[in-house]
Parts: C-alpha cells; structure tokens; sequence
C-alpha cells in the first residue's frame, strides 16, 4: 500500500527524471548547435585558406614577373654605361692620334660634345638645362677664343668623367620639375641613374616614369608607397646610403646619366 509520504516521494522521483531528461534534451541540442558552429568556423576558414592560397600565388606571380622586368631594366642599363665607357675610349683614341699628329683638335672637341649632349638629353631627366648650358659655354668660349684647344678638350674629358660619376652618385639635390604642366621646385633622391623620387614644398612626392622617349614626374597618392619614399629621403637626409630600402618600381628603361 502506497502512503502519502511514498507518493510524495515518488513525484519528486518522476519530476527528477522529466528534469533530467530535459536536462539531457537541452545538453544534446546546445551540442548540436555547437558542433554545428564548429563545422560552419571551420568551412569558413578552409575558405579563407582557399582565398589566401589564390592571392598568394598572384602575389608570387606578379613578383616573378616583376623581377623578371626589373632584370632586364638593369641589363639595359649596364649596356647604356658600356656604351659611355666606349665612347670616352673612342674620344682617347682620337686625342692620342690627334697629339701625335699636332693636328687641330676643334672638330674632334666639337663631335665629342655633340655625343656628350646627345646621352643627357636621353637620360634621366637630372639639372638637364645646367648640363647642357655647361657643354655649351665649352664650344661657345673655343669658337670666341677665350679658352684654348687644349683647356676645351681637359673641360670636355671632365663632363665624359661627370657624366660616368653621376650613372653611380646616390644623393638629395634640388631642381625644378614639372607636375601637371606647373613648375615647381623639388628635393631630388637620384639613386645612379636608374631611379629618381621627387618631394615637393607642398608635399607631392612621386618618381620619374618614362614612357617611350618621355621622361614623367608621376605622383603618389598610396600611403604605402609615400611612406617608402619619404623614408628613402629621410635615410639621404641621414648621409645612408647603403641598407635595404622597400620602394615602388621606379627603375627606368634607358638613359645612363
């Protein structure tokens, strides 16, 4: 015979095990909901890998491709300094037969900066105008008589030395360039004759881009590629000139002076 105190204790019994068993109920479906989150993070980070994998091999792709590039800029540019070198043996030549002979050495003074004129209007874009103005107060001062032949072919040899010294002079200077058909006057970082990065007063900065025969000042407006170029003056500010710079690709296709 049940009692009262038995079915007391048997309904605490029963509301035990339906607690229980929502208990158990309510710990299977939170599992099912975590494993079902699990399942949903890990689909999203093979995702992830399979997007990261894809830019990973177009960064490498681009990189190669742009090493390649930049390797045969640099053959470019070495062939360009043994033609320069070939044409101060050349101008050696001529003095040597010129001396021995006693001949007059004006036309071989002349034809010398002509070539001399040639290779910096094809290069980079560096104190052009003073250059050329310097080779041509040179002719101008022989042709009046002012200089003799000997003082006007010393003054030559020296822009042929100028012109091989500055294929691998790394330094700040200051010329006036041209953005948007405006002039203005900019800090210059000539690394050789290879790259060339501009800053002006009002803070554009950029680099030389030649494209056919035409040297650009190109602007930048990534933060990245500002902040590598600002770093690049600041380390010449520095007098450093050696160490590992990160820097757009600014390497131009010709031009050895």
């Amino acid at each position: 015979m049940i009692t009262m105190g038995n079915k007391a204790l048997l309904s605490v019994i029963a509301c035990g095990v339906l607690f229980s068993s929502n208990l158990y109920a309510q710990n299977d479906e939170n599992m099912v909901k975590s494993i079902m989150t699990l399942r949903g993070d890990v689909e999203s980070l093979y995702t992830k890998i399979d997007e990261n994998k894809d830019y990973f091999r177009s960064q490498m792709k681009s990189l190669s491709m742009q090493s390649t590039d930049n390797e045969a800029q640099i053959n470019r540019q070495e062939t360009s300094l043994k033609l320069t070198e070939q044409n101060i043996d050349k101008v050696e030549d001529q003095l040597n037969e010129i001396g021995n002979k006693g001949q007059d050495i004006k036309p071989m003074i002349y034809d010398a900066l002509l070539t001399l004129s040639s290779q910096i209007k094809a290069g980079i874009p560096f104190k052009v105008e003073d250059r050329l103005a310097a080779l041509s107060k040179i002719k101008t001062d022989l042709n009046n008589g002012d200089i003799t032949q000997e003082k006007a072919l010393a003054l030559t040899w020296a822009s042929y030395d100028d012109a091989l010294r500055l294929t691998k002079e790394i330094g700040l200077f200051k010329q006036e360039i041209t953005i948007d058909n405006e002039e203005k006057l900019a800090k210059i970082a000539k690394i050789g004759s290879v790259m060339m990065f501009f800053s002006t007063l009002d803070d554009q900065v950029g680099y030389v881009k030649q494209k056919g025969d035409v040297y650009q000042y190109v602007t930048v407006a990534d933060e990245v590629q500002r902040t590598q170029i600002v770093n690049l003056f600041d380390a010449l500010q520095k007098q450093i000139r050696t160490g590992y710079f990160t820097l757009p690709n600014a390497l131009l296709l010709r031009g050895v002076n």
